[in-house]
């Protein structure tokens, strides 16, 4: 006699029905859109949020919890800075442009912020800088703002935007890995998806 076998209900993919995988980088003409949409909504701690976001190329864990002291000395925000990454307690350098540097520092002086403080609080009780669910949530209306699908885009987005345009530009791939902060250069190889990029752009230049 055979024993009757109890199958537990067949639980669904976590991820049917989602878009996974890497989220695309921002364009040229998403980011002019998503700041002059900023400027005009006249959101100068979002403006100063997302600049730092594309400049510093930081993960979303890192960004958050930025002090106005890493970035700020003397009261002026400093044309480059250093941190040490949480996920590989590894130091990275990042540059902050002008315009960035600008909207900081106006930022700073609108919320009265101190050197020790996080330089983007949190707005509710629950921690004293903005977390990162938050940010996802920012990043999701930043996007929908000018007509993207959120579902595409996500907070590595942000990280991923500048690097994308460098190496489009330059194919200089070791610069890439350094400001991302990655310790082995095939990370950023996987990272960039760069591989296939490059081989369909070679494909596309051969007519047979």
């Amino acid at each position: 006699m055979y024993e009757l076998i109890k199958h537990s209900p067949k639980l669904e993919p976590w991820n049917k029905g989602k878009l996974v995988g890497q989220k695309a980088p921002l364009k040229p003409q998403h980011i002019w859109g998503i700041r002059i949409h900023l400027q005009m909504a006249e959101n100068t701690r979002d403006l100063a949020l997302f600049n730092l976001a594309i400049d510093s190329k930081l993960r979303g864990c890192d960004l958050v919890k930025l002090k106005v002291s890493d970035i700020s000395q003397g009261g002026a925000v400093q044309t480059r800075a250093q941190i040490f990454q949480q996920k590989t307690q590894r130091p990275v350098k990042f540059e902050i442009t002008n315009a960035t540097r600008e909207v900081i520092n106006d930022w700073i002086d609108a919320a009265s912020l101190k050197p020790w403080q996080y330089l983007f609080p949190s707005r509710t009780g629950d921690s004293r800088h903005l977390s990162t669910r938050q940010y996802a949530r920012i990043v999701k209306r930043w996007v929908s703002s000018i007509g993207l699908d959120p579902a595409n885009y996500g907070t590595h987005t942000l990280r991923r935007t500048k690097v994308s345009i460098i190496y489009k530009q330059t194919k200089n791939l070791r610069a890439v890995q350094l400001l991302l902060g990655h310790t082995a250069l095939e990370s950023t190889v996987r990272y960039l998806g760069i591989e296939v990029d490059d081989a369909l752009e070679l494909s596309e230049k051969i007519e047979i």
